[in-house]
């Protein structure tokens, strides 16, 4: 009776690794003279792509309220934080925006595997991250951050307009405009106004000068 030879034994290769959840994240309001910087987080579901996503300041205020609702309403999750204006004079600008962003991407309901940056710097994260720079024009999870950043920043801006009607802010949103510096000199900085900036320093130190 011939014997049965045993059949050698294999272990499969079982990949238990699922698909990596990327989170875009970039920033708004860094230029601008008065107000927080924002900074948004979002994992889209790729399943239910969004059509038309794009640099956020290439869009119409319109598109990108259309398109402020719909990433709210079909991306996987999405956060929006902000670092303060006392912040931004404490810290700086940039490490104020970095700060925003890590908070942003600490807000998000569920943890990416990766971390897409719009720019050339990253936020301090314990996520494996990668800067791209114009990731805002490149990469859609991106495109939907600055989207989220940019609206909620234009949004903050008109809420304030209401507060200090002179200084125009629903129209220059903080940016330093002719419009804007000419409120400034007629009717001085608002608490919102970053002291750090230079025309802003400037007329508080000719506003010192003028009182002693």
């Amino acid at each position: 009776m011939r014997s049965k030879k045993s059949l050698p034994l294999e272990q499969t290769a079982l990949n238990w690794d699922g698909p990596v959840l990327l989170a875009g994240v970039d920033e708004a309001g860094r230029g601008p003279l008065a107000g927080p910087v924002f900074a948004a987080a979002v994992i889209l579901d790729d399943l239910s792509p969004i059509k038309g996503l794009a640099d956020s300041k290439k869009l119409s205020p319109l598109k990108r309220d259309k398109l402020y609702d719909e990433i709210r309403a079909r991306a996987l999750c999405c956060s929006v934080a902000q670092a303060s204006v006392e912040e931004i004079d404490r810290l700086n600008i940039l490490q104020a925006t970095m700060l925003a962003m890590q908070r942003a991407v600490q807000g998000l309901r569920l943890k990416p595997g990766k971390v897409l940056v719009d720019g050339n710097r990253l936020p301090v994260l314990d996520i494996l991250a990668e800067a791209i720079i114009k990731g805002d024009s490149k990469v859609p999870c991106i495109s939907a951050a600055s989207i989220l950043a940019k609206v909620e920043r234009d949004r903050w801006c008109e809420s304030i307009d209401q507060a200090f009607p002179n200084h125009g802010f629903a129209q220059h949103k903080g940016y330093g405009t002719a419009a804007h510096l000419l409120a400034l000199q007629i009717h001085g900085p608002t608490i919102w106004h970053r002291r750090s900036f230079a025309p802003v320093t400037a007329l508080l130190h000719k506003a010192e000068q003028l009182s002693s």
